[in-house]
């Protein structure tokens, strides 16, 4: 019999205390609670944990083998649930190729788009048409009556040869005449033709007077001229005017260039037929940047300041050294005194120029030589692009950068690719419109009667798409923007407009606090989305903080009721007035007004020193100037979309992390940031986790675990046997259990069932010896202290 609830009896998980619950299916279900509350373990370490293990255990045994299997929650049973589907915060993909449009299918209708409706256009901007033979003959028809002109077969198109033996067999096939780089001959006539130079060759098929009553003589004339040029015919006007290209094929009418036909994986920049050759797709290129081989300019070239020449004993000292001889640079001057030109002729080379060279091997022997001097830049471009280490390869990467691809300007296409338009553009310009101004674009786009009906399911797809992403509050990301460059919360939400494209019903969504970085104007369009997709017939489980959110929803669960062993219970749970009267939950007090977050009295003013960025213009900024008093808590704000990121992360960030660190990553678009002196160093804190290795814990993480490491050293036991502060590391040998490796759990691989991990014998899950262990501080081991909350 269907149940209107899921029931968990039991929950263990991490901090849940043995707690009981039942929620109703298809609603809104915010949990709520102080971080730490147990909120997440609830409603993703146990809820949809055991959703998907149930899932993956319907499967055969074959497959589950393939798939990641999730550990059964320490949970007694759940009862009623339904497939389930989480949607947190962990950022998408972080290939380079991945992109807001491939992550949301929308750059797959686009190819499907130009594939089917495009209209191609060769090098020189023309458009490229293919015609019947019944279209090349209304064409030619449309001449002037009376005109004469001659039908072609082009049989030759810019290649070496005589072509002897072609030509005796279109003499054999019964035609007479022949055009030879634009001049006419007798077949039986010598034809001046050089073996080395490139040839044009068109059988002259026929010559008509153009009139009404030739239509037969001229479609048989065109069909003979495309068995004999492939598809391809050429109407030459015996006036002299300019030829008409025409083609079965798709064909430059003025050039005659041919372009391969539009599929959608000529339109995919991870497919070779339509990625650009020269980054592969990538839209950037690692390239050397002058900027990082001299990273100190202080320094003289004697001193090393060319950084990635520094460490060399041979050759390149040498070689600077007869540079500099030449053009009469001082060797002791510091870079930043060098005049521009002199600079320029270290980093860029003297051309064609050569130059005496100097050097000793390493046996001490002078060596003596001319050659041009190809500059530092492209010495090591070449190293890097020649070499098959990857020592060396990791190396001079330090020294390069990500730049735009100088072939295809970040468009990621080939040139053929990039030609094909829909109502006037490409589709790398489509891809560049944010999501607001693209479904614009498809509104109004113009098409002529077929190809509407060619293209009405593929737009109804890409409208879709795009409005479900409007909906979800992400109007002002653009197509083209790389998936890893998202937010935790700008890629939940991008998921969440996926899930709601596929139209699922029957299925629990667990998501994790989709209003953060939302400003509070998109808030209303978010919770129309969730909605939107409980009223299909789902269940949503929502970890929420926002206020306008919880008081949206069906149901609420407070969870607390403080954070770690103080939480992990059901403090108040239904329907969210009956929540919002309950006395013990501090989520309710705060709603009700009865305690609120208090207002400073009055403001920080600050140490009187500025920050200025002038002229800022990365992405949506418009050349505005910024300044922020330092020594003060300041907050930058807007709606979604607004610059912030853009000025702040994309510009700010990574400015002075150029000026600190000499990071490779370059700033927005800007004039100047100003103020830089004011400050000793800069640390950027985003939403990235921040370890992933389970050999990380807060005490490393904080670099605490160092000073426990000496302490535990220091004492008098740890002296005696001569340990150091690495014997109590359980990451190296020495100090850790070595039966476990010092992970403190033994993997034993199940193959279609989930791996179980089970407590070292040895340590006990310590991670640690036991001599390590028997070295005490105030009673307790190093183990003992790690297992100690903070």
């Amino acid at each position: 019999m269907p149940t209107d609830q899921i029931t968990i009896r039991g929950a263990r998980e991490h901090n849940l205390k043995n707690i009981t619950l039942s929620i109703p299916r298809d609603k809104l279900v915010v949990f709520t609670g102080l971080s730490g509350s147990g909120k997440s373990s609830l409603a993703f370490d146990t809820i949809y944990a055991e959703g998907q293990r149930r899932y993956v255990e319907s499967l055969s045994a074959y497959a589950r083998q393939f798939l990641g299997q999730m550990e059964k929650p320490d949970v007694d049973i759940i009862e009623g649930l339904s497939p389930a589907i989480s949607i947190d915060q962990k950022g998408t993909s972080k290939n380079p190729r991945s992109t807001v449009g491939t992550v949301t299918e929308v750059y797959d209708y686009l190819r499907l788009l130009y594939a089917r409706v495009g209209h191609p256009h060769c090098p020189n901007g023309h458009e490229v048409r293919r015609q019947t033979v019944d279209q090349m003959a209304d064409q030619v028809e449309k001449l002037p009556k009376g005109t004469r002109v001659m039908v072609l077969g082009p049989v030759v198109k810019g290649r070496k040869g005589e072509y002897r033996s072609l030509i005796d067999d279109v003499r054999k096939s019964g035609f007479v005449r022949v055009r030879v780089d634009g001049s006419l001959y007798e077949i039986g006539e010598p034809i001046p033709m050089d073996k080395n130079k490139k040839h044009d060759v068109d059988v002259v098929v026929d010559r008509i007077v153009i009139g009404p009553d030739q239509r037969t003589r001229l479609v048989d004339s065109i069909e003979t001229a495309t068995r004999l040029g492939n598809g391809s015919v050429i109407i030459a006007p015996v006036d002299g005017a300019q030829d008409i290209h025409m083609s079965q094929d798709f064909m430059c009418p003025i050039d005659g260039l041919s372009v391969p036909e539009p599929e959608p994986r000529n339109f995919s920049f991870n497919n070779p037929h339509g990625a650009c050759p020269t980054c592969t797709g990538l839209g950037s290129q690692l390239v050397v940047d002058a900027d990082l081989i001299v990273p100190d300019p202080s320094l003289s070239l004697r001193e090393g300041a060319i950084a990635a020449w520094s460490r060399s004993q041979f050759f390149y000292p040498e070689l600077l050294e007869s540079v500099s001889k030449y053009f009469g640079i001082d060797m002791d001057k510091p870079w930043s005194k060098l005049t521009k030109q002199q600079q320029n002729v270290l980093l860029n080379g003297t051309g064609e120029k050569k130059i005496r060279f100097g050097y000793k091997n390493q046996y001490g022997h002078s060596r003596w030589y001319e050659a041009p001097f190809e500059g530092v830049v492209a010495n090591l471009q070449r190293r890097y692009e020649e070499t098959q280490s990857e020592y060396l390869k990791a190396e001079l990467e330090r020294y390069m950068s990500d730049k735009p691809c100088p072939a295809c300007k970040g468009s990621r296409l080939k040139p053929e690719s990039l030609a094909v338009s829909v109502s006037g553009h490409s589709i790398a310009d489509v891809s560049r419109l944010s999501v607001s101004r693209a479904i614009e674009f498809f509104d109004r786009i113009d098409m002529t009667e077929r190809e509407g009906l060619i293209a009405r399911g593929i737009l109804k797809e890409i409208r879709e798409r795009l409005q479900f992403m409007i909906d979800v509050g992400l109007d002002y990301l653009t197509i083209e923007r790389g998936a890893n460059s998202l937010s935790g919360g700008e890629s939940q939400r991008i998921r969440l407009a996926t899930q709601i494209g596929s139209k699922l019903m029957g299925v629990l969504y667990i998501l994790d606090e989709p209003s953060i970085g939302l400003h509070q104007r998109d808030n209303r369009r978010l919770i129309n989305t969730l909605v939107g997709l409980r009223d299909l017939g789902n269940t949503l489980i929502v970890v929420e903080h926002d206020e306008e959110t919880i008081r949206s929803a069906d149901y609420m669960v407070d969870i607390g009721p403080a954070a770690g062993e103080h939480g992990g219970e059901i403090v108040a749970a239904g329907p969210v007035d009956k929540v919002l009267r309950d006395p013990r939950s501090i989520t309710a007090a705060y709603l009700r007004g009865d305690r609120m977050i208090p207002v400073p009295a009055r403001r920080r003013k600050g140490n009187g020193k500025l920050l200025v960025i002038r002229g800022a213009q990365a992405n949506n900024l418009k050349d505005i100037d910024v300044t922020i008093p330092l020594g003060t808590f300041v907050a930058v704000s807007g709606v979604s979309g607004s610059g912030k990121s853009s000025l702040i992360t994309d510009i700010l960030s990574r400015k002075v992390a150029q000026h600190f660190y000499r990071a490779k990553e370059r700033p927005g678009p800007h004039k100047a940031v100003e103020g830089l002196d004011h400050l000793d160093k800069a640390i950027d804190i985003d939403q990235s986790p921040i370890g992933r290795t389970p050999r990380s814990n807060p005490a490393t993480y904080t670099g605490m675990f160092t000073h426990i490491r000496d302490l535990f050293a220091s004492m008098p036991e740890a002296k005696m046997r001569g340990y150091k502060a690495g014997r109590f590391s359980f990451n190296v040998k020495g100090g850790r259990c070595e039966a476990c490796q010092g992970d403190g759990i033994i993997q034993i691989e199940m193959q279609f069932l989930p791996d179980v991990y089970v407590p070292c014998e040895v340590c006990h899950g310590t991670r640690y010896s036991r001599e390590v262990q028997e070295v005490k501080f105030r009673g307790h081991s190093i183990s003992d202290v790690l297992e100690m909350t903070v």
